[in-house]
C-alpha cells in the first residue's frame, strides 16, 4: 500500500475515522462535545488566536484517541491474551488521551476567564 495516489491515502485516513467514530463510544462523545466547542466559537465570535489554540486543543484530543484506537486494536489482534506489556502500551495510549483532554480542559478554562475578564 505504499505510494498510493493522494486521493487513496486520503480515502484511508477518512475510513480510519470513520470506523473509529462508529466503534469507539468515547470518540462519539468527543466529537459531539467538538461541535458544542464550535457552536460557542461561532457564538462568541474569540480572537483568531483563540480559535487557532482551541482547534489545537481539541484536535490533540482526536489525535491521541485515534492512536489509542489503534494501538489497541493492533495489540488485540497480535496479543489477544493477557499481557502486563501490552496492558502497560494500552494503559499509556489512554493516559495519552487523558493528558490530551485535561489540556483541553484548561485551554476550555483559560478562554472563560479571558471572556470573563475582557467585559
Amino acid at each position: 500500500m505504499k505510494n498510493q495516489p493522494f486521493h487513496k491515502r486520503l480515502a484511508f485516513a477518512c475510513r480510519g475515522v470513520s470506523v473509529a467514530l462508529r466503534s469507539e463510544r468515547s470518540l462519539r462523545a468527543q466529537a459531539v462535545a467538538f461541535i458544542v466547542v464550535l457552536a460557542l466559537l461561532a457564538a462568541i465570535r474569540p480572537e483568531p488566536q483563540w480559535w487557532a489554540i482551541i482547534l489545537l486543543a481539541c484536535g490533540s484530543v482526536f489525535v491521541a484517541e485515534l492512536a489509542n484506537t489503534a494501538l489497541e486494536a493492533i495489540a488485540d489482534r497480535l496479543h489477544p491474551e493477557l499481557d502486563p506489556l501490552i496492558e502497560k502500551a494500552k494503559d499509556c495510549a489512554a493516559g495519552a488521551v487523558l493528558l490530551a483532554s485535561l489540556t483541553a480542559i484548561g485551554v476550555g478554562i483559560a478562554f472563560a476567564a479571558h471572556c470573563l475578564t475582557a467585559r
